[in-house]
């Protein structure tokens, strides 16, 4: 009993807090009813057998059972798994029965619309069903006459019944739950002790290495000429000596690019520990002769830049990341355009100019029969993955195309295309409730000009089980091109950027546009809602990060600028862009060098920097759960980071 109130304590504490007041009333309502204890099986057999399939209600009959599945993904035992969908499939097959009874031929053919892809994608035959709209007498069909009997529907009604007795009595116990999160809580409160007191010694080392430093250059100063001639003599030297592994380093990477245009491979580096000060120096000095920076110059040490004898820490040589692993894909062969992680993070799709799209995993213990090659014929400028599962990967190219490609079937599922007007297809989003995902067209495609000549734009909003424009989201007349989308945690709010530095918010349920407001003064290239969603993150292409408050619209609450890597120079197909961890506590940005930064969101602690590629990274993202990220770059490589 006490679980049950614990429970019962979380869904008025979530109902309060997101302001269903109607919904808790009912809430409320229905607990003074309440005789049972546990879960109620009676009242869900009604609502299958009484509700949803008499009133012809599909779509929430499949997603009864996809809630379902969802609870039970984490059981050890597939047993149950393989019973309940099983079931599922009976239970449809009673609803199409039920339909042609009662004379609705006009549902069947409704529901096969709108679940007929997945069907057929479903262990169970489903091919012979779908010829039964057409039949003139299915109930006399030997293929489907034991479906008709009433024998047939009290034995499924029965086995229903058996099932989720057996389920909520024996294995759904909430309060294993309850333990699990209060043993995280403690782990938690443990690791954020040993966190801090392992910041704390950092620190203390940093200081002490710096002031060593300045001790040896104040020690370096006061030497004889003579002297001087001799130390500039064997530093000379050893700066040769420095740089020497470097450019062999370098000759490697190029080697391999070389390589990889031949064959498509992977490059696993299982020890990829950040360098040492003495590695990051050689390094600076290497990379500041291959750009052609005079000795004048202030000059980089580790992680300090060092001006008029003052020791500043610079946002672009933070410290570089300590990896646990890293891997590199050099299956393009031009530049890479997006790369995102799948919806578990165990499989990745990455986009390049050449117009294909190679879907891939970083993982040696994950089967790799997803992996495949998909020829667009176009520039690729915008990839997403459906939210829910794995399934099903959404493309979009500049020549106005949006594919569906299915990563189970290995085969482009859909292929719908944006009106003449607006062929260049810059953003995708899928919602994370509901099968639907809006598109982002702008009237210009992207080149060598800047983002702010985009043209026009329009928004428009798609179903994914019938493939078919539902409606355009009003943005006024002539309005500026949506650079980006994202939507909040159940969908309802969709936030989208302009290259005219506006953020706009739209109630997705009303399909009308609710809220906005001036972000930046050059258009915006990269949108993100916060982990809390009561902010909301912008990057504009001049390289300007904010952080904007939801409760007190307009409010920044953090900021950084990031302007020294908006140079995208070398390529003119990448757009500035951004990604959050799972915490919502780093935020990585792409950048026009070999590096990226990492900024700690509202934190004291300094940033960090990604591991060496050889060109711009054009692309980035956070695994959804864990401390590994995506860089995509100009030097035709996709990388995965796994940081400790």
């Amino acid at each position: 009993m006490e679980n049950m109130q614990y429970a019962e304590e979380l869904v008025r504490e979530y109902l309060v807090f997101r302001g269903f007041t109607n919904t808790l009333q009912a809430f409320e309502t229905e607990l003074c009813t309440d005789i049972g204890k546990g879960f109620q099986v009676n009242k869900i057999l009604d609502l299958i057998f009484a509700v949803y399939i008499p009133k012809f209600q599909a779509e929430k009959l499949v997603g009864l059972f996809s809630f379902f599945k969802q609870c039970f993904s984490s059981w050890s035992e597939t047993v149950m798994l393989d019973t309940l969908s099983k079931l599922e499939g009976s239970i449809l097959q009673c609803y199409i029965v039920h339909a042609l009874q009662s004379g609705r031929k006009d549902k069947v053919v409704e529901f096969f619309g709108m679940n007929g892809n997945d069907l057929l994608l479903k262990s169970y035959d489903w091919t012979p069903w779908f010829a039964i709209p057409y039949l003139k007498n299915p109930s006399l069909d030997p293929e489907f006459r034991v479906y008709f009997s009433k024998e047939w529907y009290e034995a499924l009604r029965l086995s229903v019944r058996n099932f989720f007795s057996e389920i909520f009595n024996g294995t759904l116990k909430i309060s294993s739950e309850k333990n699990t999160i209060s043993r995280l809580k403690k782990d938690n409160k443990h690791l954020n002790l040993k966190l801090s007191q392992l910041r704390a010694l950092l620190e203390e080392k940093e200081g002490q290495s710096g002031q060593s430093k300045r001790s040896m250059g104040a020690t370096n100063s006061s030497t004889t000429s003579s002297g001087v001639d001799d130390e500039n003599l064997h530093l000379s030297t050893s700066s040769e000596e420095q740089c020497a592994p470097a450019t062999s380093h370098l000759s490697k990477r190029e080697l391999s690019e070389e390589c990889s245009a031949t064959e498509p491979a992977k490059i696993i580096s299982s020890d990829a520990k950040s360098s040492s000060g003495h590695d990051l120096y050689s390094a600076s000095i290497l990379h500041a002769s291959y750009s052609g920076v005079d000795d004048t110059a202030p000059r980089f040490y580790g992680s300090h830049f060092v001006e008029n004898g003052r020791e500043v820490l610079r946002e672009e040589e933070f410290p570089e990341v300590s990896a646990e692993f890293q891997e590199t894909f050099l299956g393009h062969t031009s530049s890479i355009t997006r790369c995102r992680f799948s919806a578990s993070g165990n499989n990745i799709a990455s986009a390049s100019v050449d117009g294909t799209v190679r879907i891939w995993t970083y993982d040696s213990s994950i089967p790799a029969s997803r992996n495949a090659t998909i020829y667009c014929g176009a520039e690729i400028m915008s990839l997403d993955w459906e939210c829910k599962s794995d399934r099903l990967l959404l493309i979009g190219t500049a020549d106005g195309g949006i594919k569906a490609w299915n990563v189970d079937a290995k085969r482009v599922v859909c292929d719908l295309n944006t009106t003449e007007a607006f062929p260049s297809v810059l953003d995708l989003k899928c919602s994370p409730v509901e099968p639907i995902f809006v598109s982002a067209a702008s009237s210009r495609r992207l080149g060598s000009n800047s983002m702010d000549s985009l043209g026009y734009a329009s928004l428009t909003v798609w179903n994914m089980k019938t493939w078919k424009a539902m409606t355009v989201l009003p943005l006024g007349e002539d309005p500026p091109a949506i650079t980006s989308l994202c939507f909040n945690h159940n969908g309802k709010i969709l936030a989208a950027s302009a290259t005219d530095g506006m953020i706009h918010m739209f109630d997705m349920s009303a399909g009308l546009q609710i809220t906005g407001w001036p972000a930046h003064d050059t258009a915006i290239s990269s949108l993100l809602f916060g982990p809390d969603e009561t902010s909301i993150f912008s990057l504009g292409s001049d390289g300007k990060i904010f952080e904007w408050s939801l409760q007190n619209q307009g409010h920044v609450l953090w900021s950084r600028t990031c302007s020294r890597f908006s140079d995208h120079g070398t390529s003119k197909y990448c757009r500035h862009e951004m990604a959050l961890d799972a915490n919502g506590r780093q935020l990585l940005v792409t950048s026009g060098s070999v590096r990226a930064p990492i900024y700690q969101v509202r934190g004291h602690s300094n940033g960090l920097r990604t591991l060496l590629h050889s060109a711009a990274i054009t692309t980035v993202d956070w695994h959804p759960t864990l401390p590994i990220f995506l860089t995509g770059s100009a030097d035709n490589s996709v990388r995965v980071t796994s940081i400790l």
